[in-house]
């Protein structure tokens, strides 16, 4: 089992930067891939970044490409997501997501592992 627990969000306005944290504890693979996901009221699951623990290597939802950046510390066990100019259709629920080997899936369905999430709330 892997452990997920995300940290980080809050309230800000518009134009304002945020960082969330996920820290990843528990069962560790030789490949896995951490995603970021988002849930606004009334709306499905969103990917929004993913990044290969061993690598590095990122790929990003259009809507966020340029203004989020997904990072790890192999160190700390830790994934971060930078979010900058924030926007109030970036509100949502923030979920940490992990699935074993290296694909890059936006499909939150194959990801195998989920923490509780973090509300990231943007004001116009």
């Amino acid at each position: 089992q892997v452990q997920l627990v995300e940290s980080g969000g809050g309230q800000v306005q518009a134009g304002d930067s945020l960082r969330l944290s996920c820290a990843a504890s528990g069962r560790t693979f030789s490949s896995i891939v951490m995603g970021w996901f988002r849930q606004a009221p009334g709306k499905e699951r969103e990917f929004v970044a993913a990044i290969r623990w061993s690598g590095g290597s990122t790929y990003y939802a259009d809507s966020v490409k340029g203004r989020f950046t997904i990072s790890r510390d192999k160190f700390k066990n830790l994934v971060y997501l930078q979010m900058n100019s924030l926007k109030p259709e970036d509100t949502a629920v923030y979920y940490c997501a992990a699935r074993r080997g290296t694909y890059f899936a936006i499909n939150g369905d194959e990801y195998d592992y989920w923490g509780q999430g973090t509300q990231v709330t943007v004001s116009s």
